[in-house]
């Protein structure tokens, strides 16, 4: 499954009424470690299918929704479940540290 594009107009629908956990990778265009870590936040999409939904968030596009989270450094990816942060991870990080987070909280 590929990531779905979070918007602040689907933001209640796709992220807070979810009955699955939400990973939402807060990126931009310009910001090299987020292009760093596309591929590997796609192969959790892909590895996590069906267990978990993988949302990205443009902070140029979406500057409300970014704003909303306290987003300051990017890329910033925020584990969403049950309506709540259950985990956050700033910054470049390698591939396991996705996934320990997302094994202790699913």
């Amino acid at each position: 499954m590929s990531e779905i594009v979070i918007t602040k107009e689907n933001f209640n629908n796709e992220v807070m009424k979810s009955k699955k956990p939400v990973l939402i990778d807060f990126w931009a265009t310009w910001c090299g470690p987020c292009r760093m870590i596309a591929p590997t936040i796609d192969e959790i999409a892909n590895e996590y299918d069906g267990k978990i939904i993988v949302g990205k968030c443009n902070v140029d596009e979406q500057p409300e929704l970014a704003n909303s989270f306290k987003i300051a450094s990017i890329p910033t990816v925020i584990l969403i479940k049950d309506g709540k942060i259950a985990g956050q991870l700033i910054g470049y990080r390698p591939k396991n540290d996705f996934v320990k987070l997302l094994d202790s909280s699913i």
